[in-house]
């Protein structure tokens, strides 16, 4: 991985509230010439630093979404049990995020659904149904406080 200066870092936070800056406005935001940043950026990207930019969707219905952290516990920890229920993670859309943990749990999974009786729907019918499935555990979120999303997002 590549050593990353203060600059880097400055341009790192800028793309973070806004992957769609142009360059010029993110070259004067940091402090360099256009040309100067570019190159940095395009260096960031190349490096894996930079690993690609993505749109946060607005989801249908409420804006409170309720936000479930799920530990999972496999039967087993064998290369097959993981590919087949990482595979069946990533097909389940309420699936936002899911980890790969040590600890107690195998995996960790932020699951974002309507309310209560979605994530018992959820529960049932796809969480208790994944392959090598033998504990599951889940939290309700309260509120955030932190989130890596640019505010308002």
């Amino acid at each position: 991985m590549t050593s990353l200066d203060d600059v880097d870092t400055r341009i790192l936070q800028v793309l973070r509230g806004d992957g769609r800056i142009s360059n010029a406005d993110l070259a004067a935001a940091v402090g360099l010439s256009p040309s100067a940043c570019l190159r940095r950026m395009r260096q960031l990207e190349r490096s894996g630093v930079i690993r690609g930019y993505t749109a946060l969707i607005n989801r249908p219905g409420p804006d409170d979404r309720l936000v479930v952290l799920t530990q999972i516990t496999l039967d087993r920890q064998t290369e097959e049990f993981l590919n087949r229920f990482e595979a069946a993670a990533r097909r389940c859309p309420e699936v936002t995020d899911c980890y790969l943990m040590t600890g107690m749990a195998d995996y960790l999974l932020k699951i974002e659904v309507r309310n209560a009786a979605d994530y018992e729907r959820l529960h049932k019918e796809v969480l208790s149904r994944l392959p090598g499935v033998a504990r599951i555990q889940s939290s309700f979120a309260i509120r955030t406080v932190v989130s890596s999303r640019p505010a308002g997002l």
